[in-house]
């Protein structure tokens, strides 16, 4: 699946995106396998709080099942002003 990363979740990974192979279940499940990875994972998944999650760019909740899902996107909270 595409793992899609905006503004400051992508400068601390330091990708816009990537294909990732995973077998997660959910959403906190690829979270959770992508941490694992590398240290700049760690770091931009540490507080879920300040994220938002996209799935096939839909709004979502990180307990939202990957089964058939084709696009990720994680993003901090809009802002309005």
């Amino acid at each position: 699946m595409d793992v899609l990363y905006f503004a400051w979740v992508r400068e601390r990974i330091g990708l816009p995106r990537e294909k990732v192979q995973t077998d997660a279940a959910t959403v906190a499940d690829l979270v959770a396998e992508l941490r694992l990875r590398e240290d700049r994972y760690d770091i931009a998944f540490s507080d879920l709080s300040s994220l938002r999650v996209a799935v096939d760019q839909e709004l979502a909740d990180f307990d939202t099942p990957l089964a058939g899902v084709r696009e990720v996107a994680f993003f901090p909270p809009m802002t309005g002003g």
